[in-house]
């Protein structure tokens, strides 16, 4: 009965040894190397420890995590390992029967490669079969050798070599991938951004969003912006505790679940209590909570209704008027901390021209100096913001100078998620170009802050 394969190391023996090597020959007749290890130590000046194997069943029993090579001999007998071989070589020639052959006689290499995946292989082989040698690389052995040319210093190079190149192959491929698996995550992270729905709305809309964690698209920030067919534009932005992936998953959650509802028709106190009850069922913790901002803004775009769960006022610039924070004493929890919670909906007055700012708290916990233990806090943001609209910032060069600008003020980079969403309502400019809009410019997504596009029907806002 053969005996099961020992259980293969996460690491390379290579990559733990200092110097040492452990070779296991495999080959009908380990004499017929000729090579001893006194020999092997005195060509290569380090001590070399050498198992020998007369099948494929001995060696699976002997190969351990020790092994740093295995020498093989190609024309060892397939037998009693569950690999059928069909039959001798054949003639000559690129035909079937050749293929079949070459496959056959490569065999024990096939069943070794399989059986220490992790481990260098050299393959032996006689001398005048330079094409059976070459293809057992192309195979999977590292490199290969003549038998009639075999000594003790070439031996111990190319064990060496192989050991060497067997690391190299399995960093370029761990390192590959990476790369994909990087590449796959980026592209999944990308799609789980929304795309701002706000066709025929006339409303602009700008936003920017930097996770919190390095080599990451998405954080525990959300936010989303849809039209429902009544005419009423409904945006919300909110921040799950924490800015790891199990938060990032979250958020998305509630987004999403967030949209569908809205697009259902439920609003206000039930929508935020539908979405508490979708909190609690998908957390990992109970202590996991999340803030959120709603507005509701009517169809003729003058007025709207704002819902606090525990998340920071907006900020709102009324044409000619710098900007103010929202008043928020009568916001409710967040949701998750209190069950059968209320959330009251305060009506806001825009006016004719205005620019509404939702953002999470990242981009005003920074510090405001090096080793100051200050935060920017609202009322900060808020005159970071006028002074920028004295100096003409509008839309997208507004949230792109706010944010550097908090960077800045932090003395480097933020370590809270940040998301900034900016709406606004401009009837002059809607007007001389005749209601219509064009389509916002969507961000470079190899930029560190990205704007996904809004659908047709929004434009730069004028804040």
């Amino acid at each position: 009965m053969p005996v099961p394969a020992p259980q293969q190391r996460s690491v390379p023996a290579a990559e733990t040894s200092h110097g040492d090597l452990t070779l296991l020959v495999i080959e009908d007749d380990p004499a017929g190397t000729t090579i001893t290890v006194p020999e092997l130590s005195a060509a290569a000046g380090t001590r070399v420890r050498v198992r020998t194997a007369r099948n494929l069943t001995e060696a699976a029993r002997l190969l351990t995590d020790d092994v740093d090579c295995i020498l093989l001999d190609l024309a060892l007998p397939v037998t009693g390992t569950g690999t059928t071989v069909s039959g001798g070589a054949g003639a000559g020639g690129p035909g079937p029967e050749h293929v079949s052959a070459r496959a056959d006689e490569l065999a024990a290499l096939t069943h070794v490669l399989r059986l220490a995946p992790l481990h260098a292989v050299l393959a032996l082989t006689a001398q005048d079969d330079a094409e059976l040698a070459a293809e057992a690389v192309r195979v999977g052995a590292q490199d290969y050798l003549f038998r009639g040319e075999l000594d003790a210093r070439l031996l111990s190079r190319a064990v060496r070599y192989a050991v060497e190149r067997k690391r190299a192959d399995t960093a370029q491929h761990q390192l590959t991938e990476s790369r994909l698996r990087a590449q796959e995550n980026a592209r999944l992270e990308r799609g789980l951004l929304p795309t701002p729905l706000l066709e025929g709305s006339g409303l602009s809309f700008a936003a920017r969003y930097r996770p919190g964690r390095s080599r990451a698209l998405l954080g525990g920030d959300f936010y989303d912006v849809v039209r429902t067919p009544d005419g009423t534009v409904h945006a919300m932005i909110g921040d799950v505790c924490g800015h790891g992936p199990d938060e990032a998953a979250l958020g998305v959650e509630l987004r999403i679940a967030w949209r569908a509802l809205t697009l259902a028709g439920l609003c206000g106190d039930d929508l935020l209590a539908t979405l508490q009850q979708v909190l609690e069922h998908e957390r990992q913790s109970e202590e996991i909570f999340a803030t959120l901002c709603t507005v509701d803004i009517a169809a003729d775009g003058r007025r709207a209704g704002l819902y606090l769960a525990g998340h920071p006022a907006p900020l709102l610039a009324r044409h000619g008027q710098p900007a103010r924070l929202l008043p928020y004493e009568d916001g409710g929890p967040a949701l998750g901390l209190l069950p059968r919670a209320r959330w009251p909906r305060r009506q806001v007055e825009l006016g004719g021209a205005w620019s509404l700012m939702l953002y999470t708290d990242g981009l005003i916990e920074g510090r405001v100096g090096d080793g100051s233990s200050e935060r920017l806090g609202q009322d900060g943001m808020a005159a970071m913001v006028n002074s920028r609209l004295e100096q003409g910032l509008t839309g997208e060069e507004l949230l792109e100078a706010a944010v550097a600008e908090v960077r800045e003020l932090n003395g480097g980079e933020l370590t809270d998620d940040v998301a900034v969403l900016l709406l606004g309502r401009d009837p002059e400019l809607v007007r001389r170009r005749g209601g219509s809009a064009p389509r916002s410019r969507p961000a470079s997504v190899d930029r560190p802050l990205s704007s996904p596009p809004a659908r047709a029907g929004a434009q730069r806002p004028p804040l």
